[in-house]
């Protein structure tokens, strides 16, 4: 198996995403219908019809991500063939997209899945008072100098790596000042460009830490099967199938750096040579790109999108 499945991120969400997936084919309003009732609220609504502040408070974006991601692999399954067992060597997702993975594999179900990104959400929104955090895109630095970037500015406050992208994309994450530091140090040491990022509060750091006691808790009462194809955690960047290091991992996930450059990396070295990004957005796809010489990202949102990733898939089992 030469296809990897990858899921998005915070970020990806717009206002109507899935619609036409979900007027074209029951098995994807299905997948809407099912996270409504989880939630007992119309989140669909506000997905499909906003406003887009409403969609982008992060209980909100998060599960719509989700709900996003498996109608659209609903329809992969149905209109197109695809198996995740049979033809996914992995699957992986950007932060929140790790739980999209998880709920495709079978590891968790849609409903669990959607009342733990709920939870999430509103606990990593919670963990920090607005306006004390931050974080800040490094654009043109690799990730070792970024990480010497956030040490220099942390001044005993928090600042660290939160997401290293690939492509020479690192997002920073901690205390706002250490943050500001953070692009005014990255500016001195060659980055392209450094700017602080629209989000309302600092993921991936030491700050989440309450929000990752919550999630522990919340873990602990939902079933976790193994997955029908091995998980690249964002924390190691390698494969796991056990259930309770997927527990483990993804309370780790919400303090820790989301290493997505190093999880591109391991699983092109294992083989993969097509990366099917199902959900909103091209986000992963153009990363792709940057991160694995001659890898091909095809990018899975909408109703045209299903018979190109049909072919897609063909060739990837002929390779």
């Amino acid at each position: 198996m030469t296809a990897a499945f990858t899921f998005p991120g915070q970020g990806s969400q717009a206002a109507g995403m899935g619609k036409a997936l979900a007027d074209a084919f029951p098995v994807a309003r299905a997948v809407f219908d099912e996270i409504d009732a989880a939630l007992g609220e119309k989140l669909t609504a506000t997905i499909w019809d906003g406003p887009a502040e409403t969609l982008q408070l992060t209980e909100n974006a998060q599960p719509a991500l989700m709900a996003v991601s498996m109608a659209t692999l609903r329809v992969l399954e149905s209109e197109a063939g695809f198996s995740v067992a049979r033809d996914a060597a992995f699957v992986a997702g950007h932060s929140l997209g790790e739980y999209s993975a998880l709920a495709a594999s079978g590891s968790l179900t849609i409903s669990d899945t959607a009342r733990l990104l709920r939870t999430r959400g509103l606990a990593m929104q919670k963990a920090v008072p607005v306006g004390a955090g931050a974080m800040a895109a490094l654009l043109g630095l690799d990730y070792e100098a970024a990480m010497a970037v956030a040490g220099e500015a942390a001044q005993g406050q928090v600042c660290q790596a939160a997401n290293d992208n690939g492509g020479g994309q690192v997002v920073v994450s901690g205390d706002k000042a250490a943050v500001d530091r953070a692009v005014e140090i990255a500016k001195g040491k060659g980055a392209k460009r450094a700017m602080l990022l629209p989000v309302s509060a600092p993921f991936h750091c030491k700050l989440m830490q309450p929000a990752a006691d919550a999630m522990a808790e919340a873990l602990a009462k939902v079933t976790i099967k193994a997955p029908a194809a091995p998980l690249v955690s964002n924390v190691l960047a390698s494969a796991i199938t056990d259930p309770d290091e997927i527990r483990r991992r993804l309370v780790e996930q919400v303090t820790g750096t989301v290493r997505w450059r190093e999880s591109v990396a391991y699983m092109a070295g294992q083989g993969v040579t097509r990366f099917f990004e199902i959900g909103a957005g091209k986000v992963l796809t153009g990363l792709v790109k940057r991160i694995a010489d001659g890898a091909v990202g095809v990018a899975v949102g909408g109703p045209n999108d299903i018979a190109a990733a049909k072919d897609a898939l063909a060739a990837a089992k002929q390779a």
